[in-house]
């Protein structure tokens, strides 16, 4: 049985060094990873560019988008391509503004089902657990989830009303009075048409993180914006359909002419930003209260 070593003396630091003394200290904030935010957690704006990433990736997305510009532009060149000189009784209420945007009624179908499938698909694929585990701040998560797909889509929806403006413009007939954006309410109407898309998509993302399954957030948007709208137009005429999106969109935003018995445009506006933050907070709420 050997006894147990006696302790020697400590060994002297090496030259030029200092031994450490006291206790250890945070490391400096300059020292400090710029991408991840204290406490492990990342702030809105490194979220955000995690999904910018994740958006721009996603070539489905890209597509998509890309056919909404076609289909848009198309249906405007179309539409202009065969409007008439409106006869001397119509004349005053003629309004080519609104036949130009009409593509718009596509467009919204394809950027609201974007929106849905940019929650719903991490639902899907079980990605959403690596999500929330890298941002335990749900609401964040949501926040920047909309906040860049709805400015991608505001983007994407400006620029699209513009050409398909000018596109339609170019294709009217020479003897129908052409419309100009400096005319009075003719930028008003391109432009909040471009922005009623963001305003869609920004449904599209609440209703699928209320529902978490595509099918059934789809369904709810196809319904609320056409479906019902629809039926009660036939039932009540106008009375209460002109507070749904479609009828908003077609009648009070991309008008450069007020149409009676319709909401004005920024009031129509107004509506419409209501509804998609209503539909945003239902969406946090639900996701911060659910499992993933």
């Amino acid at each position: 049985m050997t006894s147990p070593a006696s302790p020697g003396p400590h060994p002297s630091p090496a030259p030029g060094h200092s031994a450490p003394s006291g206790p250890l200290t945070e490391p400096s904030a300059a020292s400090r990873p710029k991408s991840a935010h204290a406490g492990g957690r990342y702030g809105l704006r490194h979220v955000a560019r995690m999904e910018w990433i994740k958006l721009r990736t996603l070539r489905s997305t890209l597509w998509a988008l890309l056919l909404t510009a076609v289909a848009m532009v198309g249906i405007g060149v179309i539409t202009m391509a065969n409007t008439r000189p409106p006869s001397p009784d119509r004349a005053a209420a003629f309004d080519p503004t609104n036949n130009v945007m009409a593509g718009v009624a596509v467009g919204q179908l394809v950027i609201g089902v974007i929106g849905v499938l940019l929650v719903t698909g991490e639902y899907a694929s079980g990605s959403i657990r690596s999500t929330l585990a890298t941002v335990p701040r749900r609401p964040m998560a949501l926040a920047a989830k909309a906040g860049v797909f709805g400015l991608l889509a505001l983007a994407v929806g400006e620029a699209v009303a513009l050409v398909t403006f000018f596109a339609g413009r170019a294709a009217l007939h020479p003897a129908v009075p052409h419309p100009a954006l400096d005319q009075p309410g003719v930028l008003r109407a391109v432009l909040l048409s471009g922005a009623y898309l963001a305003l869609v998509g920004l449904m599209g993302v609440g209703l699928g993180s209320v529902t978490r399954q595509a099918p059934s957030a789809i369904g709810a948007l196809v319904a609320v914006v056409f479906v019902l709208p629809a039926i009660l137009s036939g039932l009540t005429g106008v009375r209460f359909a002109k507070y749904f999106p479609t009828m908003i969109a077609g009648n009070s935003l991309a008008v450069a002419k007020p149409m009676p018995d319709m909401l004005s445009p920024w009031t129509g506006f107004g509506v419409l930003c209501l509804y998609a933050a209503l539909i945003l907070v239902a969406g946090g709420a639900l996701l911060v209260r659910r499992d993933a």
